[in-house]
């Protein structure tokens, strides 16, 4: 008997999010979109945009809470997970503040993303399953500032959000050095410069040489394309712990190369989720 193929993915109501949903379910995944606006996703189902098979579950990122009640909601609901995609990311021209009191694009980026895999890690190791956290090459130009995760001192837009891209680095790493052995593999990539509205938030002189030299951009699908192969390569499990980019291995900042700060960020995530009461397997140690 073939066993399905079950894939979790969060952020697929535009851009690389949607492609690689949809190729997944082309593949014979049984896909299920962990998304902020379950609506705006059968939108997308009703026009033809998103495969109707897809199955939605709310889940803000950006709260705790919402993340815990979806680690809830799919452990009920799943028994097997093959493959959880950590897809969805921001970047905010503006500071803010979560009602959980972190800054916005690590709340999104890294934090949510951190609760969510943490809270489905045990079904994740027996399952053997493939943890993809889509970072950037923005990542380097991050170096995290443990003394100011919440950028209370100076905000830039671009540099917290690569210090969030640097996370997903960091978090990647982490995952493989201390699962790898219980059967986990974890990868990260960079998907590519992709023509999206996500540069939207930018207005003036940013956003003018954006439109400039979006000609040298690529298409949503093609931004995919890492994802899928990480998420469907046979025998793949020995590349975990490694970044990618165009399906290949690829260099990563010196910055990103601190297994000091990686193990650093992993305990101050944790202790974050024990501050709000997130249960968690203490496995996830």
């Amino acid at each position: 008997m073939i066993m399905t193929k079950n894939a979790l993915i969060t952020g697929l109501t535009s851009g690389i999010g949607l492609e690689t949903a949809n190729a997944l379910a082309g593949k014979g995944f049984v896909v299920t979109g962990l998304i902020r606006d379950v609506e705006k996703g059968r939108n997308l189902q009703r026009t033809g945009k998103l495969a109707e098979n897809i199955a939605l579950i709310d889940c803000d990122l950006a709260s705790l809470k919402s993340v815990e009640k979806t680690v809830q909601e799919v452990k009920k609901n799943f028994s097997n997970i093959d493959v959880l995609i950590n897809n969805a990311g921001g970047i905010f021209t503006k500071r803010s503040i979560t009602d959980d009191g972190f800054e916005r694009t690590f709340a999104v980026n890294h934090l949510g993303h951190f609760a969510l895999t943490i809270g489905l890690l045990d079904i994740l190791k027996n399952c053997r399953a493939r943890v993809i956290n889509v970072s950037s090459e923005a990542h380097k130009y991050g170096k995290l500032n443990f003394e100011d995760l919440n950028a209370e001192r100076k905000y830039s837009a671009m540099k917290v959000y690569g210090d969030g891209k640097l996370c997903n680095i960091y978090f990647t790493q982490e995952l493989h050095r201390r699962f790898y052995s219980s059967g986990l593999s974890a990868f990260a990539l960079h998907p590519g410069v992709v023509r999206t509205n996500f540069f939207s938030p930018f207005k003036g002189p940013l956003a003018w040489l954006i439109k400039l030299f979006s000609f040298l951009m690529i298409n949503s699908k093609k931004g995919a394309q890492t994802s899928v192969y990480l998420a469907t390569e046979a025998n793949f499990e020995h590349q975990s712990g490694q970044y990618f980019k165009n399906k290949k291995i690829a260099r990563i900042s010196s910055v990103a190369q601190d297994k000091e700060a990686a193990s650093r960020l992993w305990e101050v995530s944790t202790n974050i989720l024990k501050k709000h009461d997130f249960k968690f397997s203490t496995n996830g140690n």
